[in-house]
């Protein structure tokens, strides 16, 4: 069998396999962890929600493909995107023979945007816990999205993607909740992120209200995901 990327096609033929982006793309609204999804037209599943994707064109990278359907249905780049797996079960795709590889971006909220006029209805953003019936495999992509996600929380500083350039301590652990889905407590969190050195006092602090003045931090390294050793 071989692996082709057509531009244009109407259904997968028999002796190929369509090879497709998906890209779970998240951010955090209101320490809810949610994530992009787009409406279908057409069959099959027409009027489900799946993750936003396409075939990857003819001389494409992969991670080409993937960008660019981030930037046309999300509207944002240059933010963290990790290839997460490769979904190739035979009967995953009812048109035929479908491989997509499958990647998560992690979005700021400050770098969201609304959808076009054309797109309003068709895209929008939807909490974890409470997703939409999803089509073809979806639910397994964005499923292994997440595991993916909290499992890197004990060892990289990816929670920080989420974050922009100046933060609190309370809104960096409303960050890690929202991923994990349950609350942390307040001293061992605090204790542990500045334990590990990977952030810097910015010499500033945030007033909110009649709380007392919490100090703003900012990461070391804000440009790389760091392995915590």
């Amino acid at each position: 069998m071989t692996l082709t990327a057509p531009s244009r096609r109407s259904s997968p033929a028999e002796d190929t396999a369509v090879v497709t982006t998906s890209v779970v793309v998240f951010t955090i609204r209101g320490r809810r962890l949610e994530l992009l999804l787009v409406g279908r037209r057409s069959e099959p599943f027409r009027g489900y929600w799946n993750l936003p994707g396409g075939n990857v064109l003819p001389e494409e990278d992969l991670q080409v493909c993937a960008e660019r359907k981030l930037r046309e249905k999300a509207g944002v780049e240059g933010v963290y995107l990790e290839q997460l797996y490769t979904f190739g079960r035979p009967d995953r795709d009812p048109r035929g023979r479908v491989v997509t590889v499958a990647y998560y971006a992690l979005v700021p909220p400050s770098r969201l945007r609304q959808p076009a006029a054309a797109d309003a209805g068709m895209v929008g953003w939807f909490a974890l816990d409470g997703l939409p019936a999803l089509a073809f495999d979806h639910g397994e992509i964005v499923g292994q999205a997440h595991r993916r996600l909290v499992a890197k929380l004990d060892y990289s500083t990816i929670a920080y993607q989420f974050m922009p350039e100046a933060f609190t301590l309370s809104q960096l652990q409303g960050v890690y909740e929202s991923i994990l889905g349950e609350p942390l407590d307040k001293r061992n969190f605090r204790k542990r992120v500045l334990g590990l050195g990977h952030l810097v006092e910015t010499g500033t602090v945030c007033r909110d209200g009649s709380h007392r003045p919490a100090k703003l931090y900012r990461l070391r390294n804000p440009r790389t995901v760091e392995i915590i050793k």
